[in-house]
């Protein structure tokens, strides 16, 4: 006599019905139910394998058993798919064609492919048959709607009947229901074979009004090249199911970097590749924002990897980048470039089992290559770390923004195992820290290719542009504190040098950055910019650059309810000039700020984007045609960038205009030495000379400028 420990399905404990309202249907039906059973038959009107990523575990159970799935299902046609049955056109081949665009259109999904890949599994083993069902009766054609199936444990079988299609919304999305009959209860045996049989006549077609025809075969090639692709995935390592759709590798792809068949590789992006190869595969690209650094560096890594493939050794990438939205937009172009990488920030959780998994596949000669992509953070942080140490094969580091990496937290993390080293900055060197630069360089390498704005711009690589200069004046409490700084500086340097590194927090880093702020914040801006976005007042993509923080006068004061300049701004434009606005900071969320780029891109719902310092380094903005800095510090690295965002090329844009804000002292200002006066304005010019020099109106700048250097004998500078 059977025992309940015969029969993994009794053990499963199922009970007679499941509604949405009760249970999770999902959770305590499918999948224990699934984990049980040898072999699982389906006959439903939609099927989807985005379901499949649902089942979780016990679908990976079920293949590890030898388990055997047969699936009925309809396709969904659309309008064509029925003309074209009309005109005459093979049924079979029009409805394999929709069953095939289905699963295609899945593969979209990162979860579904998986599934998918999973499905792959059992078809290569001969453990998956898959039919499709129409209704073919009197000249009519129609959609088979049934819904049943049935599990099988050797012992016994759960049959099941209800609402719910195979598909994602089907089962955790919709309020849904099913009966289940169990052939060891008395009452349930009857209807559970008598589904079982339905299901065999359906199988076979002998079904009145039915048509079932084999699809498997037609199948077979597109869930096999998704089962590739995500072998070493896992269901809790992919993104949770909130909507978001990430791009899955190209098939060609087949496991490794691969150069888009639709993307033009530059000549200065080849001659770049090809100088970082000549240089033993190390060394720094110094190119200018909006060049193409990330797809020269894609490019280098996909003809590495085939190099290296070649030779039959596979390749681990490391792309470093500063912020996490970087690291979003790096992920987009790596799928492109054919492989869908691993994202690792934020929680540890959510990318170290598939970072660990990925690095085994690598080890056992599974994997063809790889890519990780972090923020500097996390690539930091132990856990990452701890991954990289244990890696022993070929290895390429990418670093974003390298100069970053120079800080001393940072530099002394990069894994010296790493026989191929790229770095990519506008400008390397690290402001006012030399063993940070000479840090950067023993690690990566020299600069192998240099491409700056001018060179880009003459390329057609960047567009053209005019430079506005706007000569504001500080106050006389601006003038006083800007001097009593300055004189504190002096001080600190005459009596220990300049030495410290402004980013750490000490006592001369704090005064230089009140002192930029003060010119950052002079209240005379805000009535200058008034004036200048009047004048523009009907022109779409304009980015406003303000100032971080608050007034150092207000800081000094306690005055906490003194608005900072991007709330005076935003105020200006949005309530006074009644121009859609809206702010790009620090605090505006994730998914938040694609939107407003995406708004402001459009060129019809957003007239402005303010920031500070968010669309610094790396956020595409291309559609941007003008930009106010209303604050930009003397740092190279920063007014370099800050112009490069406007500079990029977009369709129906050949032409970009910089409006910068120069804070010059008080006419006739007796606060002020003479000395520090002119050193005020030397510091300025930095900028001024250098935005002028590449524009198209360079000799009507120098002409705006020409009083203000005679008055402190600057005319070299």
């Amino acid at each position: 006599m059977m025992t309940r420990q015969d029969s993994a399905l009794r053990a499963a404990d199922l009970l007679a019905d499941y509604r949405s309202d009760r249970c999770d249907i999902v959770r305590d039906f499918y999948a224990p139910a699934l984990a049980a059973a040898t072999s699982y038959d389906r006959a439903v009107g939609y099927f989807s394998a985005s379901v499949l990523a649902v089942l979780g575990h016990g679908l990976d159970a079920f293949a590890a058993r030898g388990g055997t799935m047969r699936i009925v299902a309809s396709p969904q046609l659309n309008a064509e798919d029925v003309e074209q049955i009309q005109a005459g056109y093979e049924l079979r081949a029009v409805l394999e064609k929709a069953a095939l665009r289905d699963i295609e259109q899945a593969t979209e999904d990162p979860r579904a492919a998986r599934g998918l890949g999973k499905l792959g599994l059992l078809v290569a083993d001969g453990r998956l048959d898959i039919k499709l069902a129409y209704i073919s009766s009197n000249d009519r054609i129609g959609i088979y709607h049934e819904k049943i199936g049935i599990f099988r444990d050797g012992h016994d079988l759960v049959a099941f009947k209800g609402s719910a299609n195979e598909t994602m919304p089907g089962l955790i999305g919709n309020f849904e229901s099913i009966e289940v009959f169990r052939t060891w209860e008395p009452g349930d045996s009857p209807r559970a074979v008598r589904i079982s049989q339905d299901f065999e006549d359906l199988w076979d077609n002998r079904t009145p009004l039915l048509r079932v025809v084999d699809f498997t075969a037609a199948a077979r090639g597109v869930i096999q090249e998704c089962a590739k692709r995500t072998a070493y995935l896992t269901e809790a390592e992919l993104p949770m199911m909130d909507g978001a759709v990430i791009t899955l590798p190209r098939p060609e792809a087949s496991g490794r970097l691969v150069i888009p068949s639709e993307l033009t590789v530059r000549d200065y992006q080849k001659q770049a590749v090809e100088r970082w190869f000549a240089n033993g595969g190390r060394g720094i690209l110094r190119m200018a924002t909006g060049t193409g650094k990330t797809l020269t560096a894609l490019s280098a890594a996909a003809q590495l990897t085939r190099m290296l493939h070649n030779r039959g050794e596979p390749l681990l990438t490391l792309v470093i980048a500063p912020y996490q939205h970087l690291v979003d937009q790096w992920s987009k172009d790596v799928a492109w470039f054919g492989m869908q990488p691993v994202r690792a920030y934020e929680s540890t959780a959510s990318w170290y089992g598939r970072a660990s998994s990925l690095l085994d596949a690598l080890a056992l000669g599974t994997a063809k290559g790889g890519v990780i992509v972090t923020t500097n953070t996390t690539f930091a942080a132990d856990p990452l770390q701890g991954i990289l140490a244990r890696y022993r094969g070929r290895l390429l580091v990418i670093a974003d923004e390298c100069h970053n990496l120079g800080a001393k937290r940072l530099r002394d993390k990069l894994p010296t195992s790493a026989g191929y080293r790229l770095g990519l900055s506008a400008t390397p060197e690290r402001w006012f820290d030399d063993q940070g630069t000479s840090a950067l360089t023993d690690y990566f390498g020299d600069v192998v290719f240099e491409m700056g704005i001018g060179d880009a711009i003459r390329a057609g690589a960047l567009c053209r542009y005019t430079y506005t200069p706007v000569l504001v004046e500080l106050d006389d409490e601006e003038a006083f504190l800007y001097a009593e700084v300055t004189e504190r500086i002096a001080r600190i340097i005459a009596a220990q040098g300049f030495s410290e590194d402004t980013d750490d927090d000490s006592p001369l880093g704090k005064l230089l950055r009140k002192r930029s702020n003060i010119l950052g914040h002079a209240r005379a801006k805000l009535p200058a910019l008034r004036r200048e976005i009047t004048a523009r007042r009907e022109d779409w993509y304009q980015l406003l650059y303000c100032a971080e923080g608050r007034h150092p006068l207000a800081y000094d004061a306690g005055d906490v309810h003194e608005p900072t300049q991007l709330q005076q701004a935003l105020s200006l434009v949005g309530m006074d000039l009644r121009m859609p606005a809206a702010p790009y900071t620090a605090e505006t969320r994730r998914d938040q700020r694609q939107h407003l780029l995406r708004r402001f891109a459009a060129g019809r719902e957003l007239q402005i984007l303010l920031s500070m310092k968010c669309l610094d380094e790396g956020v595409d903005v291309p559609a941007a045609r003008t930009a106010y800095l209303l604050a930009s510090s003397s740092n190279p690295r920063q007014f370099i960038q800050r112009r490069g965002r406007v500079l990029r090329k977009a369709p129906g844009k050949e032409h970009a205009d910089i409006v910068d804000f120069i804070v010059v002292p008080p006419n006739g200002a007796s606060e002020l030495q003479h000395e520090t006066e002119r050193r005020m304005v030397a510091r300025e010019l930095t900028r001024v000379t250098e935005f002028a020099r590449l524009a198209d109106n360079e000799a009507r700048t120098l002409d705006i400028l020409r009083p203000l250097r005679l008055r402190y004998g600057l005319l070299d500078t």
